[in-house]
């Protein structure tokens, strides 16, 4: 061996004796899995040491498109959330946050990180010297189309003992250098304070960039309330710039003058952060001016979404009642003027409109009061599901001819008489209200997206998104009041009309069965027999019996033998039967079955929820998903016919207002795979074998 080799053999030992004592300490945390993200803890030495703290890093990896939040993360998310319970020798433990992005989902700026982050932590220990051991929860936020709450459980332990540098020394001192920098002469900021009208203030900064900007960024922290977009960048004499950022969100009482604030200025590629007082305004400084508002891409995107799902709800069965009234009054009136059809349809739509506007402000008073706020809750109610089948018995009633709603003012307002006079109108109206109370209980493929960004905003974004769908519920009454030619296009009246309208009326009638089979759900079969009672004594005791007496015996037969079978073929507590029994639903029984590596897929349903009996008919109880259920998956229905506390927090974690509500866990998804409003098999599967895979 020459003294060469000798050589490079001896100094390959010496650092393997000086590497292999690192590879006996831990450092790092095993990871913790999601299919959106995975989070770990990384040490940056390699014991405590006798300085009393040591560098950490929460690391955070993304998958492609999701993206997670800095400390102040604008009028979305939340950022990460530490606790410590569990370690021992930790007094404290201090995030040093990395500059941060601004980043668009729905329309709204948010602030934090795409990729994944990796956050230093400064641990302080309470005895220096001594071994440590961490045990960290941390919950964060993900978000890409939707947002995905995650929970990360970490351990880590670290020795007593001399520190040295680890493998991951590097990144954690090179995200603690991405952290903006303190003020300086060559980069400062000198004034901010607030311009503007009180409702939509301009947030304006000044300061020394010693350089011209181009893209420049301003991030607010500790201002309560307010919420900034993009600033406007002005670039002054002498290296000097101003910002002006307005307000996305604002409380309704200004911030004064002398309130600290912590302020993180990107600057072309590197940052500062400096605390300010808010200036008082100064007329020395003109407000640029300030581009439309307007609304935001994304809010334009959920107004399209609201738009198309009141569109859709047309063709559900739970609108057919509705829609076919109207389809007899455009037939009735088809021979009259334009204006006399354009008046009916107009009413109508104005109608819907008005009770979508009533039902934006009944969730925004309920919210205000603390409660849970879903769509179609009222038919939770008895008493509203009994006053329902009883309208729809009317209606059936007047479609079979054994009464005329004019012969009845009060009648008169609920139904649906021609639009020939204020009587009229007041009836057309008042068939848009029901068409509105008849949807509810529909979540059409569009009305679930749509309800659950609204009822997770503000007042006006609420308003705006029921507004949305208010017209597109509308959208065929309008459009035959700007073209009422279309009414012509309609057969002529004719001896043919009588049997249409016992067809209708047959329709109207089995939605109102439906409705007492839901009462009977509810409430039992006495209140449901009550019902049915009260609903024929109401018919016979307005009804002419006259030349309609025919055609209404034939449709009461029908439905009665109609209902008879339902009755007999779905008794009591059966509605979903199956080939399966569905276990009955428990939050904390989900987490244990997926930790003993089962997979569970959640069902959230009612008997007033036309789509859930549909999925359930036609997907979950049919081949091949029932076969796939039966064997190796869970089925959990949460059953929300009657109210109930846990099942709309369970909806609202997962930011849902509406159902049907199916999602899929497993190990390999463990935060849960949700579904869509309408299923279909290949969709189902997909996410049951999503959710099988290996966690991570």
């Amino acid at each position: 061996m020459t003294y060469r080799t000798f050589s490079v053999a001896a100094i390959c030992a010496a650092l393997f004796a000086m590497i292999a004592p690192l590879g006996a300490v831990a450092v790092e945390s095993r990871w913790d899995a999601s299919p959106e993200a995975r989070a770990r803890l990384v040490a940056g030495v390699t014991a405590t040491g006798v300085e009393g703290s040591a560098p950490f890093g929460l690391e955070i990896v993304l998958k492609e498109g999701w993206k997670t939040y800095w400390r102040a993360p604008g009028p979305q998310g939340y950022p990460p959330r530490l606790d410590w319970t569990g370690s021992e020798n930790v007094a404290s433990a201090e995030f040093v946050w990395p500059t941060p992005k601004r980043f668009t989902i729905l329309g709204y700026d948010s602030i934090g990180y795409d990729g994944g982050v990796m956050l230093p932590l400064n641990v302080v220990f309470k005895d220096p010297g001594k071994a440590a051991s961490l045990r960290l929860t941390v919950d964060y936020l993900t978000c890409a189309d939707v947002c995905i709450p995650q929970t990360a459980k970490l351990a880590l332990d670290l020795p007593a003992g001399p520190p040295s540098p680890t493998g991951h020394a590097f990144a954690v001192d090179r995200s603690r250098g991405q952290a903006p920098a303190p003020p300086s002469d060559g980069a400062r900021l000198e004034k901010v304070w607030l311009a503007g009208p009180a409702d939509q203030p301009v947030l304006m900064a000044e300061g020394v960039s010693g350089a011209p900007l181009v893209n420049a960024d301003i991030f607010v922290d500790v201002l309560p309330g307010y919420f900034f977009r993009a600033p406007r960048i002005e670039q002054l004499e002498g290296g000097r710039f101003r910002l002006a950022a307005t307000a996305i969100e604002a409380p309704p009482e200004p911030a004064e003058a002398g309130l600290p604030a912590s302020y993180v200025v990107r600057l072309d590629g590197r940052a500062i952060e400096q605390s300010l007082q808010l200036s008082a305004p100064t007329s020395t400084a003109p407000v640029p001016e300030t581009p439309t508002q307007g609304l935001g891409s994304g809010l334009l995107l959920m107004l399209g979404i609201a738009f198309l799902g009141g569109l859709v709800l047309n063709v559900m069965p739970c609108v057919l009642p509705v829609l076919a009234i109207k389809l007899m009054s455009a037939l009735k009136h088809a021979e009259g003027g334009r204006a006399q059809v354009r008046r009916g349809f107009l009413a109508s739509a104005a109608g819907i409109v008005v009770s979508f506007m009533a039902l934006a402000g009944g969730a925004i008073a309920l919210r205000s009061a603390g409660v849970a706020v879903g769509w179609g809750m009222q038919f939770q109610q008895p008493l509203f599901v009994a006053f329902m089948a009883l309208a729809l018995a009317l209606f059936a009633a007047n479609l079979w001819g054994l009464f005329e709603f004019r012969t009845l003012a009060v009648v008169n307002r609920a139904g649906a008489a021609g639009p020939d006079d204020s009587q009229g109108l007041s009836g057309a109206f008042w068939t848009g209200v029901l068409a509105t109370a008849l949807a509810t209980p529909c979540s059409a493929p569009f009305v679930g997206a749509a309800l659950s960004f609204a009822l997770s905003q503000g007042t006006v974004e609420i308003l705006a998104i029921f507004f949305a769908m208010g017209l597109g519920l509308a959208a065929p009454y309008l459009l035959t009041a700007a073209a009422p030619s279309l009414a012509r296009l309609l057969p002529r009246p004719g001896r043919w009309m009588g049997m249409l309208r016992a067809v209708l009326g047959v329709a109207v009638a089995l939605t109102g069965v439906w409705l007492l089979w839901v009462l009977q759900r509810q409430a039992g079969t006495p209140a449901a027999l009550a019902a049915f009672a009260a609903s024929v004594v109401a018919v016979l005791a307005i009804s002419k019996l006259g030349a309609g007496l025919r055609w209404g015996g034939v449709g009461a037969t029908l439905v009665a033998g109609l209902a008879a079978v339902w009755f007999v073929a779905t008794p009591p507590n059966s509605a979903d039967a199956a080939a399966f029994d569905w276990a009955r639903f428990n939050e904390a029984e989900i987490d244990r079955r997926v930790a003993k590596g089962e997979v569970v897929l959640v069902d959230v349903t009612a008997d007033w929820c036309v789509t859930c009996k549909w999925n359930k008919a036609t997907v979950l109880s049919q081949d091949p998903v029932a076969s796939v259920l039966m064997n190796g998956v869970t089925p959990m229905q949460a059953d929300w016919t009657r109210p109930d506390p846990k099942i709309g927090e369970y909806l609202a974690k997962h930011g849902r207002f509406g159902i049907p509500f199916n999602i899929v866990y497993g190990p390999g998804a463990p935060a849960g795979v949700p579904l869509p409003e309408l299923l279909d098999a290949d969709t189902v599967l997909e996410a049951i074998e999503k959710a099988r895979g290996p966690a991570g």
